[in-house]
C-alpha cells in the first residue's frame, strides 16, 4: 500500500522521528514522508512512531491501495 505520513511533534523529537521514518519511507518535505509499505511494515512503523512521540504530538497516516489513486500536483 502507498502511505503518506505527516507529523507535528515537539522540536526536541523531530530529528529522532525523521531519522526513524527515513529507514522506511521517502522524505518529501519537512514533516512529510511517503512510499510503499506492507501491512507488517506499517505496523512496525506505527509501533516505532508511538515509542518516539509524546501525547502532545500528532502524526497522521494516510493509506492508499497504491499510488494509482494518488493525484499529485507539485508546484515550485
Amino acid at each position: 500500500m502507498y502511505v503518506i505520513i505527516v507529523y507535528d511533534v515537539n522540536q526536541k523529537r523531530v530529528q529522532r522521528l525523521c531519522k526513524y521514518l527515513r529507514q522506511y519511507l521517502n522524505w518529501v518535505q519537512n514533516s512529510v514522508f511517503e512510499g510503499f509499505l506492507t501491512e507488517s511494515q506499517l505496523a512496525r512503523v506505527r509501533k516505532g512512531i508511538l515509542s518516539r512521540i509524546k501525547e502532545s504530538d500528532s502524526v497522521y497516516i494516510y493509506k492508499l491501495p497504491d499510488d494509482r489513486w494518488l493525484d499529485r500536483e507539485i508546484i515550485g
